[in-house]
């Protein structure tokens, strides 16, 4: 099937069906949350057949599926070769645990911030929130670990901050991963696009 990253707009015709043992992803190429199972997918690339970027929703066959936590952990089941979650229940908990705070406590923020700014609103209030929720949520949970995730399996988590060492050097790690390489997207890249969201006129395509 043809690859594309370009953003579906309103009129746009239906996506077609999707054959039998093949999978299609649909997401806005910048979404933090669509990058998670495109890692997952690169964490799986000897096994799966993939669109690059572009991913959120996604259709296996003619059944549908969505949201980000969910497909990933879809892929994780079905194609057990290269798990991604840890085989023990606990061990499995703490991990979606700690993805799910993220989610909720974290990851907003990076929203939040920048467009209040953008309106002349104080956030120093989100600042501190921010500051307050992130190292006892991740770093203190990350330097537990073993390797140089900082984990007996490998975890994806979207958001990074300064001011937590333990968290800043698995960053780091992480940006020297593979899937995560394939990934990501320039800085220049990220900061044009959030600049156009924040005005209100966000630019899906750009960089294509």
């Amino acid at each position: 099937m043809a690859e594309s990253q370009k953003c579906l707009g309103k009129g746009s015709p239906a996506p077609g069906p999707v054959p039998k043992k093949h999978i299609q992803l649909y997401s806005m190429r910048f979404c933090p949350f669509a990058q998670w199972t495109r890692l997952v997918l690169n964490w799986q690339v000897s096994y799966l057949r993939r669109m690059k970027l572009g991913m959120k929703v996604f259709f296996c066959a003619e059944d549908l599926i969505w949201e980000s936590p969910i497909t990933c952990e879809y892929l994780n089941e079905v194609y057990p070769e290269k798990k991604l979650l840890p085989s023990d229940p606990f061990e499995r908990a703490q991990q979606k645990m700690l993805m799910n705070g993220c989610s909720f406590q974290v990851t907003p923020y990076f929203y939040k911030t920048p467009v209040s700014k953008t309106k002349g609103e104080d956030v120093s209030a989100l600042e501190a929130e921010l500051k307050r929720n992130s190292p006892n949520l991740m770093s203190l949970t990350l330097v537990k670990k073993k390797t140089k995730f900082f984990g007996d399996n490998f975890f994806i988590l979207s958001s990074c901050l300064d001011g937590t060492p333990q968290l800043k050097k698995w960053t780091e790690h992480m940006l020297e991963d593979p899937p995560v390489k394939a990934t990501v997207f320039s800085t220049d890249n990220y900061k044009v696009f959030y600049k156009s969201y924040m005005e209100g006129t966000p630019d899906y395509d750009y960089g294509l």
